[in-house]
C-alpha cells in the first residue's frame, strides 16, 4: 500500500492487468473487494444490500461522525435506521426542499452577482476562479439550509467567502481526503492514534475547525429551543434536528449526534458539485461546439430576460447530459464509501466472508470499456441517446449501475434531489449569465487530475464575460 500510491491506480491497474470486474486484495487480516462491473454493482447494492450494509471503521470515520453518531459512516442497526428514516422524511422531504428553494434561489443569484461584480471591476471582462466561484456557492447553500444565515460571523463585502467561512470549507475538504485515503491504520486498527504516516494529525484538525465553526451555532439553537429562548417555528434544518420528539415528547438526538448529523451535511453537500461543475466547464472549453448547444438550450428554454430557476431544470437535458458526462469520467473520488458485510456472503459466485470491505469503483464503472463505446471522450450525446424514450428525460440517477453519480440501496445517499438541483443550477446559472473562454495566452485547459483525489489538479481559470442585461443582476444578499 505504501509503495503504490496513489492506491486507487495501482488496484485498478492490477484489475486491468488480471483483466477482471472483481478482485480481492487483502491488506492485513481485512478483504477489500473491489468491483468495477455494472452488473456487480447492482449486485453489491441491490440484490446483496442488506448483507453488505455496515460500513468500514476507520480513525477517519469515527472523528468526522463523532463516534458513528451519524448516517453516513455509522453501523447499520436501529440508530442508523433512526437517523436515516429523519434524513429522507425530514430534511429531504419535498415539503422541506421546497421550504429551502428560495435559499438556494437567493445564492444562485448571489453567484452570478459576485462574478459580475468581478467582470465590471476588470472592464467587463476578467479571469475567474471558476473553483472559488463553484466553493462559494456549494458553501453558501450549505450553510443557508443547515443554520439559516450564510456567515459565522462577519459577512464578506464583495459576496464571497469570509475568512472562517474559508476555513471551514478547507477543513471539510481536507477530512473527506482523509476518509477516502488508504491508511494503513485502516486495516490493522491497533496502529490507530499513531499518526503512522501524518494523516491522522490532519484529519484531527480539521475536525477541530468544523467543530470550532458549527458547535457554537448549535449550542446557541438547542438553548433557543430548550430553554424558551423564544424562537417560535423552523427554520433550517438544524431547527429540525434540534426540535424532534420521540414518542414519549423526548428529544429524538442528543448535543453528539446533532453534531454528528451537521458535520455529515458538510461533509456531503460540497464535493460532488464543485468537481462536477467545474470539469464539464473546462471540457466545455476544450469543446466550443458543446458549449454553444448548451447555451442554445438555455436561450429556447429560458431566453435572455429572466435567470434560469429549478423548474427549468426538467428540460434542460442537454446540460443535464453534459453534467452527466462528467460524473462519469471525471468522479470527485475513486471509489464510493467502503461497504461491509455483515454475514458471510457471495458476489458473482464468488465467496466474501463476512467483514470484508467491497469497493465499488466510480472510475471502474464510469470508464468501462464494456459498458462505454469511446470511454476517455467527453461525449454528451450519449446520454441523450439512453433516455430518448423517457418521459422524464435526462436525470442524474442511474438505476443500472453504469455509472456511481449517488449511491443506492440501504445506504443510499438521502440528497439526490437536492444534489442535482445544486449541480444544474450552478452549471446552468454560470453558462448563462456569461460568456466563458479560455484565459489570453492559452489554447487549451490542461485536463490533468489531481493524484490524492480526482479534482482538477489545479483550479480551473477562465475568462468571463456578462451576457446578460445589467439590469438582470441583482445586489448581494448576505
Amino acid at each position: 500500500m505504501i509503495m503504490n500510491r496513489p492506491m486507487h491506480l495501482w488496484i485498478h491497474r492490477v484489475m486491468e492487468d488480471m483483466q477482471t470486474e472483481i478482485a480481492c486484495f487483502r491488506f492485513a487480516s481485512v478483504h477489500v473487494i473491489t468491483v468495477t462491473s455494472s452488473e456487480i454493482a447492482r449486485e453489491v447494492l441491490r440484490e446483496k444490500d442488506e448483507a453488505l450494509a455496515d460500513r468500514a471503521e476507520s480513525y477517519s470515520s469515527n472523528l468526522i461522525s463523532h463516534g458513528y453518531k451519524d448516517i453516513i459512516f455509522s453501523s447499520y442497526g436501529e440508530n442508523w435506521k433512526l437517523a436515516k428514516k429523519v434524513m429522507v422524511t425530514k430534511l429531504m422531504s419535498p415539503t422541506t426542499l421546497n421550504k429551502t428553494l428560495g435559499d438556494r434561489t437567493l445564492e444562485a443569484d448571489n453567484i452570478v452577482t459576485y462574478i459580475f461584480n468581478l467582470c465590471r471591476a476588470g472592464s467587463k471582462q476578467a479571469t475567474i476562479n471558476v473553483r472559488d466561484v463553484t466553493l462559494t456557492y456549494c458553501h453558501a447553500v450549505m450553510m443557508r439550509m443547515l443554520f439559516g444565515q450564510r456567515h459565522f460571523d462577519e459577512a464578506a463585502e464583495d459576496g464571497g467567502l469570509g475568512p472562517k467561512e474559508r476555513e471551514h470549507m478547507d477543513a471539510i475538504y481536507r477530512a473527506i481526503d482523509c476518509f477516502f485515503s488508504s491508511n494503513v491504520s485502516n486495516y490493522i486498527s491497533c496502529l490507530r492514534g499513531w499518526n503512522i504516516d501524518g494523516e491522522e494529525a490532519e484529519v484531527r484538525e480539521a475536525v477541530d475547525v468544523i467543530n470550532r465553526c458549527n458547535d457554537p451555532i448549535i449550542n446557541e439553537r438547542m438553548h433557543l429551543w430548550r430553554n424558551g429562548g423564544g424562537k417560535e417555528r423552523e427554520e433550517d434544518w438544524l431547527d429540525t434536528l434540534i426540535t424532534l420528539k420521540d414518542d414519549q415528547g423526548k428529544p429524538v438526538f442528543s448535543f453528539d449526534e446533532i453534531k454528528a448529523q451537521c458535520k455529515n451535511v458538510n461533509v456531503a453537500s460540497i464535493d460532488n458539485t464543485m468537481n462536477n461543475v467545474e470539469w464539464t466547464i473546462a471540457e466545455m472549453l476544450n469543446h466550443p461546439e458543446i458549449l454553444e448547444k448548451a447555451i442554445n438550450e438555455l436561450d429556447i428554454v429560458v431566453g435572455k430576460e429572466r435567470f434560469v430557476q429549478e423548474s427549468d431544470i426538467p428540460q434542460l437535458n442537454y446540460i443535464k447530459a453534459c453534467s452527466r458526462e462528467s460524473f462519469r469520467l471525471r468522479p470527485a473520488n475513486a471509489f464510493m464509501p467502503p461497504h461491509r458485510a455483515r454475514e458471510d456472503t457471495t458476489l458473482a459466485g464468488y465467496f466474501v466472508p463476512k467483514g470484508s470491505q467491497v469497493l465499488v469503483s466510480r472510475l471502474g464503472l464510469g470508464q468501462n470499456p464494456k459498458i462505454w463505446t469511446e470511454p476517455d471522450v467527453f461525449k454528451p450525446e450519449r446520454h441523450l441517446n439512453d433516455y430518448a424514450r423517457d418521459s422524464r428525460g435526462v436525470t442524474l440517477m442511474e438505476p443500472h449501475m453504469r455509472i456511481a453519480i449517488f449511491s443506492t440501496g440501504q445506504r443510499g445517499c438521502a440528497g439526490t434531489k437536492i444534489g442535482t438541483s445544486m449541480t444544474i443550477m450552478l452549471l446552468a446559472r454560470l453558462l448563462q449569465g456569461f460568456e466563458w473562454t479560455v484565459p489570453n495566452g492559452a489554447s487549451q485547459v490542461e485536463l490533468i487530475a489531481a493524484d490524492t483525489n480526482l479534482f482538477m489538479a489545479k483550479p480551473l481559470l477562465a475568462s468571463a464575460k456578462p451576457r446578460l442585461a445589467p439590469g438582470l443582476y441583482p445586489r448581494i444578499q448576505i
